[in-house]
């Protein structure tokens, strides 16, 4: 199957010249245009397309869920009747969340058999097919003479790959699909179940990770590209030193210290989730 690339944000930004500022006589109402805007997004609201990616029992389900704080997505608990699938499978689930009046539409894309196999050659074919058959159909509907007003945004925005909490490296699977995949979509690589690994060994597992991205040029969010500004440049800089994030997923709430807190119990104490990225 032949690999089809997005355009890189990178790229399709033209560089324009420096243009002075123009001298105002008085004010001419320009930052009403903020207060439009946040009107006009307080009705409409918000479409985000996330997809998880990842083998099975690594926690998914709940990490998205504690992400948004809600039953976002119902996971499938193992059953021996239910077979395991024996192709990878991509399902999709839409939910309207709202938060002090601005309504989000989160569609979460799970792919259940991602690397569960004994051969994976080629898993991240349907993947990769998925994505950018979402970019082909929002790119048919805006070429359209006489297109919808509200074109429906199924393009996926983010891909949060679950990286299995070994200690050592990434595997071979886990670099061939993200070496294809950061060329399509922004890439969140984040290791699942961190709480299995002490302080010490996250961090020399990030810092192998880190190295694994580096050698194999592989580019995951936030891309150079972003870094317009030196404030942008800054903030990039922090969030690029905690990548691979360490998270933790939680589906019950605990009492401590007066106040309820979403969060893991074990015999050592109380987990807060999310985990603090350092």
């Amino acid at each position: 199957m032949e690999e089809r690339r997005s355009p890189s944000p990178c790229s399709s930004r033209p560089s324009s010249p420096v243009t002075p500022p123009c001298e105002m006589l008085g004010p001419v109402g320009i930052e009403a245009v903020l207060d439009q805007l946040r009107i006009k997004a307080m009705k409409t609201g918000f479409e985000f397309n996330i997809m998880v990616v990842g083998q099975s029992g690594l926690g998914k389900s709940t990490m998205v869920n504690t992400l948004f704080k809600s039953k976002v997505w119902q996971s499938s608990l193992p059953n021996l009747e239910v077979p395991m699938p024996q192709t990878l499978e991509l399902h999709s689930m839409t939910h309207v969340i709202e938060e002090k009046g601005l309504k989000l539409k989160l569609t979460v894309t799970d792919t259940p058999g991602f690397g569960d196999q004994i051969n994976n050659d080629k898993c991240w074919d349907p993947i990769l097919s998925y994505i950018n058959q979402q970019y082909e159909q929002y790119l048919q509907e805006e070429l359209l003479i006489t297109r919808q007003r509200h074109i429906p945004d199924t393009r996926v925005h983010c891909c949060v790959y679950f990286v299995p909490p070994t200690g050592h490296c990434l595997r071979p699977l886990d670099i061939e699909f993200l070496r294809r995949l950061c060329r399509t979509v922004n890439v969140v690589p984040v290791i699942a179940r961190a709480d299995s690994l002490t302080i010490e060994e996250r961090d020399a597992f990030r810092s192998r990770i880190q190295q694994n991205l580096k050698t194999h040029c592989i580019d995951v969010y936030p891309q150079k590209c972003f870094d317009e500004d030196v404030n942008d440049r800054l903030l990039n800089s922090k969030i690029r030193e905690q990548i691979p994030f360490a998270v933790v997923g939680a589906d019950r709430e605990h009492l401590v210290n007066g106040r309820c807190v979403l969060g893991r119990k074990t015999k050592w104490g109380i987990i807060e989730a999310p985990i603090s990225r350092t």
